[in-house]
This record gives structure tokens, sequence and C-alpha cells, in this order.
């Protein structure tokens, strides 16, 4: 490590330490594939009538833009996901490319919670309990990435921790039968 990664590092700013249960993946998670950086194109019926086009895009061929700040609310979203946590006290929410559990929410806050600041920031928002480990990773530079190779939004820390701003339609998929 150099001199300026030492500072950086010291001042919390080198962008490969996020604390909590952040796991760091490997930029490779998203090299080139045979559909941008998946294997596969999205699914072609995305749940919340979230717009199929507009998610191939976000998740396969974009490392670093989202979908337009707070167009979650324009989606069926909301309704559904009210009727989700009522049926089951919890929103699953799967890979768009593969249909693999991401996130699992509200945990440890209420989903008034969850929409309200969601909402605030302009995109759904997980905390690392309501994080699939096993499926999702960070890059060093904050990108939030399936190990399928789907881009998912950023990491972006606050004061009360990680806080992951997600595409909804990079987690709108159906779930797979894995």
């Amino acid at each position: 490590m150099g001199i300026l990664g030492g500072i950086l590092g010291f001042l919390g700013l080198s962008g490969t330490k996020f604390g909590g249960s952040c796991i760091i993946g490997d930029d490779s998670i998203m090299s080139k594939k045979s559909h941008g950086t998946s294997s596969t194109p999205v699914q072609e019926h995305l749940r919340w009538g979230c717009d199929v086009k507009l998610a191939d895009k976000i998740c396969n061929f974009n490392r670093h833009y989202a979908e337009p700040s707070g167009s979650f609310t324009s989606t069926d979203f909301i309704s559904q996901a009210k009727l989700e946590y009522e049926k089951n006290g919890e929103i699953k929410f799967h890979d768009s490319n593969t249909g693999k559990l991401l996130f699992v929410a509200p945990k440890g806050r209420s989903l008034d919670n969850f929409i309200k600041e969601s909402i605030s920031h302009g995109w759904p928002s997980f905390r690392d309990d309501e994080v699939i480990w096993d499926n999702v990773r960070c890059l060093s530079n904050g990108e939030s990435v399936s190990l399928a190779g789907t881009h998912l939004g950023h990491n972006l820390p606050d004061s009360s921790g990680n806080r992951y701003c997600i595409n909804l339609v990079s987690v709108a998929g159906q779930a797979s039968n894995e």
C-alpha cells in the first residue's frame, strides 16, 4: 500500500472497508460475460410492473448509473410490498436475471421505516441484516452486485451504518427454483 493509500485508509476513504457485515468482492464478478456483465438477460416478467428494457440496461450494461430517483414509487411496489408483508411478515427481493434471493426486508425495523427511508433516498434502501450475503457483494468502490454479475446499486453508508441503495429493477425477479 502506498503513502496515499495509507492516508486514505486512515481517513476511512480508501473505499475498501465499509464495516458491518459488508463482504467485499473482487471486480472480476463484473467481468464481461455473454450478456453484458451477466450470463443471461433479465427475466421477461418482472415483479411490481418494472420495465424489462430499463432493467436489462441497468442490470447488465451499466456499472455506474441508476434508475431515476423515486421511480420505484410509480410502480406497484409499495402496495404489493404491503400485501406481501401482511401475508409473510417480510418482503423478498430476487435478482432480476437469475431469480436468486438477494434481500429480505424489513429486518430490525418496521415496514413503515423501510418504506420511509427508501422514499427519502429515492431507491429501496437496505441495511446489513437485510442482505443475503451468499448472493451479494460490494466492490471496493461501493458498487453493490450479485455474484451472477447483476449491477444492483451502491452502498452509501450513513450515520446508521451501511445503506444499500438498490435499483428496484435489479431486484424485481421472480424467485428461482434453487
